[in-house]
């Protein structure tokens, strides 16, 4: 395996990092890295590894976030927190929408709707929603302040949210269930957190089922990019999470809309002209 793969599979594991957690769509960035750095490998492998890289992102909302995800502790003697365990059940109502149609049409939905036309559509589209929905919530007070508060009915309303997402592409999942927090007056810090969260069982299930569906044929130099992906993803995961955890205490989501509609109009300008 040269040199220039492995740098190809970093720069992806870059864009991965950044462009998961930011509602700006991983997708649309994905596509475009695509058309310009292709790796040498089969369209099912790259397929599979623009998914499974996810999971190396994962793993950085596990770390920086362990204390509020992990539901028990070891100090003296065995604690249960059943307010994460709550938390939780909430993340797994949002989940089911999404699980379910991505189990039962994951392949039908990636005919469908994985084209350029769609996902510069999907970032526009929600682009101009976070504009509409940042300036309606301007100067209002947020009625959800914290994870405690989010209801079953609300973690089911961003489980829709995060549905739309898995169904259209470009849609980008943290930038729909965002959305769809901020929408039903959700705080911003807490729809991004909940997002984070509700991402772990989300990811983790998407790149399993596209192992699963790859199989086990993976030469050498396919695990080696796999790895280096996942890890270069993590690691500046890390860094992507707590600058926007620390940039929305005091910034609102309006120039991640801006960000979309100008990708989005880019995206489509391009296939337009090629």
């Amino acid at each position: 395996m040269s040199i220039l793969e492995i740098f190809k599979a970093v720069l992806f594991g870059i864009v991965e990092g950044i462009t998961e957690w930011l509602p700006i769509s991983s997708t649309g960035h994905m596509i475009l890295l695509d058309e310009f750095i292709k790796l040498k490998e089969s369209k099912e492998f790259i397929e599979m590894f623009l998914v499974v890289i996810q999971l190396g992102a994962i793993m950085a909302v596990v770390i920086l976030f362990w204390n509020k995800l992990f539901p028990f502790s070891f100090k003296e003697k065995v604690k249960v927190k059943t307010d994460i365990f709550v938390m939780w059940f909430k993340v797994l109502v949002a989940v089911i929408p999404g699980a379910i149609v991505g189990i039962l049409f994951d392949d039908e939905l990636n005919d469908l709707f994985y084209n350029y036309k769609v996902v510069s559509t999907a970032l526009i589209v929600f682009g101009i929603l976070f504009l509409i929905i940042e300036n309606k919530n301007k100067n209002q007070k947020p009625q959800i302040s914290t994870i405690a508060e989010i209801t079953y009915k609300t973690a089911a309303i961003i489980g829709v949210f995060q549905l739309i997402a898995a169904i259209f592409p470009g849609t980008s999942r943290s930038g729909a269930t965002i959305l769809g927090a901020l929408l039903i007056g959700v705080s911003r810090t807490v729809a991004a957190e909940f997002t984070f969260f509700l991402a772990v069982p989300t990811m983790f299930g998407a790149s399993l089922l596209k192992i699963y569906k790859y199989g086990s044929a993976f030469t050498g130099s396919q695990i080696v990019i796999l790895l280096i992906g996942m890890l270069v993803a993590f690691v500046v995961s890390l860094g992507v999470i707590k600058f926007l955890m620390s940039y929305i205490k005091s910034h609102d989501f309006k120039v991640f809309g801006w960000y979309r509609i100008i990708l989005g109009s880019l995206v489509l300008l391009f296939f337009m002209l090629r």
